[in-house]
């Protein structure tokens, strides 16, 4: 396994680093029009922010198309953020699109939008408002814009305080003007910087393209380890049926039998299926050249394994269960009035736990590895330098090939802390009075 995780991490090193030399030093912007008088003379009616808001942005980031200095931080988000292409390696591949808006529906594949296939995937042309950057599909928020196919020049981004909150904002070039984009819905609503758009997403991306490889996967070598068991019969497992059986009978002693008693082969399917999901994706995420998918690391999916856990918890929750939840029987009124109250938020903040400690382990992992390969652009001061950029990609290598390590195991670990978890709390919601 260490072994695994020392090629891994080379590979992963050098995918990584040539994908962000490529893309934020000598990224190839032919097709994008990049002059300053373009965006000097641009039309910038219908923006509330200013014709300085605009400079400050372009001595920032360098004008439109220009990535400018390379920063750790964008590069970590776009690298573990979802999008509307594949990643192997720097190769985008294009996958199918499906938006709602007001104006109907906008389908088709992302390929449409002309992407840069070997780098962040800009798409050099826009269809009815919409247009790729860094592979994310999304729109002009101006409603006037007009409808049809046009060209893409390039993208600019610039931090501006809007409601008295500072938010990135993105503008894409196209003709002589700049147009704000609309920020992606996040579940903060706005509230903490995240936007709400206009339009529903219903596309096939990244994160729901490697789903479906994990459980075709997990479907296959089940599948295979069935027809082991029926072949052998009486024999003892060998080979990947031996593997899955010491996965399996770890969590049907250790985990749904201690916690769930009599009642754990109603439920021991569930928490198969929740740890191997889990696993698979955890491992699939570690794979380098091969999607690089963040999938546990997005709340979507770690609220929806939540949510199961917590309507199957509390379907399946007894009499005793909800009497001590609701009614706390042998406590005096008074600490009932703190109990209650209490107990009844420990029945939200479980499933809310489960989903934030998932997605924080994973999303952290990924982002420390990134961060990592960051140190030798930024020691090499973006290729200026070569004896910086060669004695960090010296300690990168070696911090990265020591988080991947790690990495593995808590790709382990993780599934089963939701598993034991889910199964307490199963447990406790099924327990008989004594």
């Amino acid at each position: 396994m260490i072994r695994l995780a020392v090629i891994f991490s080379l590979m992963i090193c050098v995918t990584f680093s040539m994908s962000a030399q490529d893309n934020h030093v000598g990224h190839d912007h032919s097709g994008h029009d990049h002059s300053t008088n373009d965006r000097s003379d641009g039309d910038h009616s219908g923006h509330n922010h200013g014709n300085e808001a605009h400079s400050e942005g372009d001595r920032d980031h360098g004008g439109c198309g220009h990535h400018g200095d390379f920063d750790v931080a964008e590069t970590a988000m776009h690298h573990i953020s979802d999008a509307n292409v594949y990643s192997i390696g720097p190769l985008q591949i294009p996958l199918p699109i499906m938006l709602k808006s007001d104006d109907g529906w906008e389908l088709g594949m992302s390929s449409k939008f002309n992407p840069d296939l070997l780098g962040h995937g800009d798409g050099h042309i826009g269809h009815n408002r919409y247009v790729l950057h860094g592979g994310i599909v999304k729109r002009i928020a101006d409603a006037s814009f007009p409808m049809g196919e046009f060209d893409v020049e390039g993208f600019m981004h610039s931090e501006e305080k809007i409601g008295g909150k500072k938010k990135d904002v993105t503008y894409v070039c196209t003709g002589d003007a700049m147009h704000k984009l609309e920020q992606k819905s996040t579940f903060d609503g706005g509230l903490f910087g995240g936007g709400m758009s206009s339009y529903k997403d219903f596309s096939l991306t990244k994160n729901v393209t490697s789903m479906l490889v994990v459980c075709l996967f997990l479907f296959w070598i089940f599948r295979r380890a069935a027809k082991a068991y029926k072949k052998q019969d009486g024999e003892a497992p060998k080979g990947l049926q031996g593997m899955l059986e010491t996965f399996v009978i770890f969590i049907r002693d250790e985990v749904a039998i201690p916690f769930l008693g009599h009642n754990w082969e109603k439920y021991f399917t569930f928490l198969l299926s929740v740890f191997f999901f889990i696993l698979g994706l955890n491992l699939f995420g570690q794979i380098p050249f091969f999607g690089g998918s963040n999938v546990t690391g997005n709340l979507a999916v770690t609220m929806v394994l939540a949510l199961l856990t917590f309507l199957i918890t509390n379907f399946s929750g007894n009499a005793h269960y909800w009497k001590h939840l609701l009614v706390a029987p042998g406590v005096p009124f008074i600490v009932k009035l703190i109990i209650i109250p209490v107990e009844l938020m420990g029945l939200f903040i479980k499933p809310l736990t489960l989903m934030l400690r998932l997605f924080a382990n994973i999303t952290a992992g990924h982002i420390v590895m990134i961060v990592f390969i960051g140190f030798i652009f930024i020691f090499g001061k973006s290729g200026e330098s070569l004896v910086g950029a060669g004695g960090a990609a010296v300690g990168s290598t070696l911090l990265t090939m020591f988080m991947m390590a790690i990495e593995l195991i808590v790709a382990l670990v993780q599934a089963f802390v939701f598993t034991i978890l889910t199964a307490s709390y199963i447990g406790a919601a099924t327990e008989e009075a004594h």
